[in-house]
This record gives C-alpha cells, structure tokens and sequence, in this order.
C-alpha cells in the first residue's frame, strides 16, 4: 500500500491520532512550518504530517502505522542540519516524526561515568545534567541549545572538542532504537568492554536516520572541570598556527580542549554582523582560539599556557595574545568563535564546504581554495573558519557584496566542486561533520562509489529494504 490517496492519508492520520493524541499530531501548515523548513532555509518540504511522540512505545507504534500506510518516515531533532537531512520532500506523503517530547535523563552513574538520556533532550540539557553530577559530557557544538541528542548521534556530530575527546560516535556505549518494522532493539549497555559480534549501535551513529531511529543513548562520561585557561591569538599564518599547535600537544596533551581556527575575513563578518562583539587582540589574517582544561591541578594551567605563548611569541609564531582572566572572558572569546555561523548568515547567501584534510594540508587548503574559488567567481568572499586540530574546515564562500543571493547559489554545485577538487588533491573529505544529508548527496559515487557504496547500500537494504526511513538522504537517486 502507498499514500496515493485522500482516503488512505486520512485513515494514517485518524489512526496516528488515535494512537498518539490530537495534540501529538499536527496537520495544518502553519502549526508544520518549522518543521518543513531546514535550518538555512535551503530545502522547503510539505510533510503528510508531523507527529510528536512522548515515549519510544508510541515512537514504535508510529514506524509500524506508517509502515501498513506505505509513508516514508523523517526523524528530526532539533532541526539544525547543515545539509538539509531532516526535511520532507515535497511530495506531501511523508510523516514527520519530531523527538522532541522524549527528553528524559533516565540516569546518571557516576562509578560508571555514564549517563542515559533520551534522544530529544537538547545537548544543552545533557550537559547540565552531567555537570549536576560532577561530571563532564565533552561534546560541544555550536548549536547545542537547540541540537538534540538523537539528531547530534545520527550525525556523528564533531565540534570542538574532537581533538580531546573525538567525534559524537566515540561517546556511545549503547543505543536504543526503533527499527523499519516497529521493532525495539534495546542496546542501552553500560559495558566499557562488549565483543560479542558486529557492533550494532555504530551501524547508527552518523547513518543520519536512514536505519531507525535513535530514541535513546548510553553516554561516557568525564570528569567534572575544575580549572580552564583560554586565549585568543592573532597569527601571521595558518603555518604559524600549526606551530603553536605542536607547542600545545607537547606540553598539554591531556589539557588542550580545543584549538579553533578563524580567518580574519569571517571574524570581520561577525565583528560587522552580531551586535555587541569586539576583538580581544589586533587585526589580523588570522586567529585561533585555545581552550585548556583540567580535572585536577588546575593552577597550573594558566602558568603554563602563558610559557607557551611567550615562547610562540619570540619565535614569531603569534603576533598579539589576550589570556582569559575570568570564565566571563573565556565565554566571550567562544562566542566570537561561535557566532560564525549566524554572521555568515546575515552577510548573504553562503556555500558552506564542511570538509576535512590531514592537519598538515590545512595550510594548502585554504591557499589553494581560496585562490581557485577566487578565479571561478570573482568578488565572492572566502571565509574559512573551524576545527584547525583535528583539519576540519569550514570553507565557506560567501556571496559578493550587493550581488543577488539567488544568483549566486546558482553557482554553489560548480564552487563546490572547485573546493572539492582541492580537497580530493589532498586526500580528505567532502564532508567532515555535518554529513551528507540532501545536500551532497550527488557526489556519493564519485567519491564512495564502488564497494563502499555498495555496502552501504546492502545494508541500507538489510535494515530498511522498503526504503521508509529518511528517503533522499545520503543515497543519490537511481
């Protein structure tokens, strides 16, 4: 059966009603809105409707009326996708499942370091559940009041913390999901140790709701901070800053949180666009933000770091420094960092390149982008920023001052492309952290195709052969 017609839609709402609860069920297009949009305003969807479960029984019940009802089914969290992975098609067939009502703190263990949450807590939330408990959950993105933790899993998301801590991925323990048939798999292990078969709950994490549907997570945990150190460097070279990197990493391995890299042409756009910012340092062509951290012997932390930027200093590896002197500092200089986003945003229309290169290339990177962007589309604006630590930039370009914003997306597939070239050059990755979502979902063959695609596909097949979950997203079309 498929949703082809009046009468059966009306069956598959009247049904998700009874099993959910009219106010769980939203069908008007005004109360769908905010959710048939994505966070760029890139892809414009009309879903059947959008339902908003409360427990993972309803969850499953869900996945099993849609299932009988032939209508795809699209997870969303918080909404903040980059590549346009949470929104419907247009086709109007498709249910919206929001798991924004499942937002409990089923537990926090501290002998364990762990803690279960459900998929729709924010990661806001999460993290100060964690802190109420003494305890530290590393993950840290920039959209993190909004992000919700099923979303932040089924993307693998990054942030800020990778070079510490890793990826979303290497927090997981165990997972419950709502499989294609309306099955619960309840993988919520607490085992630091488990080797017993394929590892199922990685299957998940970062397969951007194309396999089931996370509903709750195991998460490690980490010690509760007891002392930062932060600054905010202006460098003369993405080379300098890849020195002062190396002076980190040998005298701060456990320490070093974050290393952050912005180009002076996107820090000029946050100065110009988020009201109330201000540079802590001289201009520059460059910037990096450092973030130390420690759970124990904290003082030494900012001695330390002042050693380290002395010495970067006399060897010209930084040309101005201001050290944080209170939390409120250290908060202002991540706000500078994190409002790239949003400031982009403001300036115009963007093509956003999330890509990755071996830290080493960083530099060839963003000469070598910049340069070939620059003659593809002269005027445009090159304004690079992300995670210099762990080489995943975001190389996005920016659309020329007064130029029409229509005009220039219509570029975005060639300019694409033209980065892309650069990063393939170098052995990287079109997309480092925010997936592939709708967006990228054309350059799959060229640089996954063959056996990788193929058995992604197989398993794609295996856990959801009738293709009801998240349809369009990662696979190109046949």
């Amino acid at each position: 059966m498929t949703v082809d017609g009046s009468a059966v839609t009306g069956e598959l709402v009247s049904s998700l009603r009874a099993a959910l609860g009219e106010g769980a069920v939203l069908v008007e297009p005004s109360d769908m809105a905010g959710y048939s949009v994505d966070w760029r305003g890139l892809y414009q969807g009309r879903p059947l409707a959008v339902v908003r479960p409360s427990t993972v029984a309803q969850v499953a019940k869900v996945v099993r009326l849609c299932a009988e009802a032939g209508a795809p089914v699209v997870p969303q969290g918080g909404n903040t996708s980059m590549v346009g992975g949470a929104t419907p098609s247009g086709t109007g067939t498709a249910v919206v499942l929001s798991l924004e009502r499942l937002r409990q703190v089923r537990a926090v263990d501290p002998v364990e370091m762990t803690m279960t949450v459900e998929a729709g807590l924010t990661l806001r939330q999460a993290q100060a559940a964690a802190e109420a408990a003494g305890l530290l959950l590393p993950l840290s993105i920039s959209s993190e009041g909004s992000a919700q933790i099923g979303g932040v899993l089924a993307t693998n998301a990054g942030g800020n913390n990778t070079l510490r801590f890793g990826n979303a991925r290497d927090l997981v323990l165990g997972l419950e999901v709502v499989l294609a048939d309306g099955g619960v798999w309840d993988g919520l292990r607490h085992l630091h140790k488990d080797n017993t078969g394929y590892c199922l709950r990685q299957l998940f994490v970062g397969s951007e709701g194309t396999l089931g549907i996370i509903t709750a997570a195991v998460l490690r945990l980490q010690p509760g901070i007891t002392g930062r150190a932060a600054a905010f460097c202006a460098l003369p070279s993405v080379e300098a800053a890849l020195a002062l990197l190396s002076r980190l990493r040998l005298r701060a391995p456990a320490g070093l949180h974050a290393f952050e890299y912005m180009s002076g042409a996107s820090m000029g756009l946050v100065l110009r666009h988020i009201e109330g910012t201000q540079l802590p340092v001289s201009p520059a062509d460059h910037y990096v933000l450092i973030d130390l951290a420690a759970c124990a012997d904290a003082g030494g932390l900012e001695p330390m770091l002042e050693g380290v930027l002395g010495e970067a200093l006399e060897a010209d590896e930084i040309l101005d420094a201001a050290l944080s002197r209170s939390e409120a500092q250290r908060l202002a200089f991540w706000h500078l960092r994190e409002e790239h986003s949003e400031a982009q945003k403001r300036a115009g229309a963007s093509i956003k390149n999330d890509v990755s290169v071996p830290v080493s290339q960083v530099p060839v990177l963003l000469r070598d982008a910049a340069a070939a962007c620059e003659a593809a589309a002269p005027g445009l604006r090159v304004a690079p920023f992300g995670h210099l630590g762990d080489g995943n930039i975001h190389l996005n370009l920016i659309q020329p001052e007064g130029a029409d914003p229509a005009a220039f997306l219509v570029q975005a597939d060639a300019l694409m492309q033209v980065v892309n070239e650069v990063v393939r050059g170098l052995g990287g990755s079109f997309s480092a952290e925010h997936g592939v979502g709708r967006l990228k979902t054309g350059l799959m063959e060229e640089w996954r195709g063959g056996v990788e695609l193929r058995l992604m596909r197989g398993i794609k097949a295996a856990l959801d052969p009738a293709n009801r979950f998240n349809p369009g997203v990662i696979f190109p079309a046949p």
